[in-house]
């Protein structure tokens, strides 16, 4: 008997908590739940245009000036001189030397040959990125962009770019990938910062 009067004893003390007691029928209903409502778009008649040639990162431009590579690889060709006259092309003046990190070559288009990966250091903070290929013996930009590059990783194919967020918990991870004619803009996501050591050939090891 003595357990059958402590039960009710026992619902005042878990109001606090459960907002309510469980009778013989269960729990009771706490009422109608609060209706979710859809976004409201503001000026939903209009919509930005396309991208134009000169703003998609991803438009193919040959690179003038620059002799035909029969061989179609960017390992037989001088990054600098590439890359000076991809921004001569564009009425900019060549970047100082200093300011562009070693070249990088990795097969990105599939073919077996490699490709140019390339990056400028526009100032302390920001910087360029520009990716060549070899397309029917003609050197060519297919990548384009700019911004605060806090990674630029390769994984199964794809180049994927770390930039910083508002939130330091936080980078944005943009990911592009040869779709047999351009570098597609593939994925967005959120990603954990990561702290990357050097490799032996940065920090003074051997190569």
């Amino acid at each position: 008997m003595r357990r059958l009067l402590a039960l009710p004893l026992l619902c005042p003390l878990l109001l606090p908590l459960l907002a309510g007691c469980a009778g013989l029928e269960g729990l009771e209903s706490d009422g109608r739940a609060r209706d979710v409502k859809a976004p409201l778009a503001l000026w939903p008649g209009y919509s930005p245009a396309p991208l134009g040639r000169d703003d998609n990162p991803a438009a193919r431009k040959p690179v003038p000036h620059v002799p035909h590579v029969p061989s179609g690889s960017m390992a037989d060709v001088d990054p600098l001189a590439v890359l000076d006259a991809d921004i001569a092309a564009q009425g900019q003046h060549p970047p100082e030397p200093r300011a562009v990190r070693r070249p990088e070559l990795h097969d990105l288009t599939g073919d077996g040959k490699p490709d140019l990966i390339t990056v400028i250091d526009l100032d302390a903070r920001n910087s360029e990125l520009r990716v060549y290929s070899v397309q029917h013996k003609v050197v060519t930009r297919v990548l384009a962009l700019r911004g605060v590059l806090a990674g630029v990783e390769l994984a199964a194919g794809h180049l994927s770019i770390r930039e910083p967020t508002k939130d330091p918990r936080y980078v944005s991870v943009t990911d592009y990938v040869w779709d047999g004619d351009s570098m597609d803009l593939w994925d967005l996501t959120l990603d954990e910062p990561r702290k990357h050591r050097n490799r032996p050939d940065e920090d003074g090891g051997p190569p």
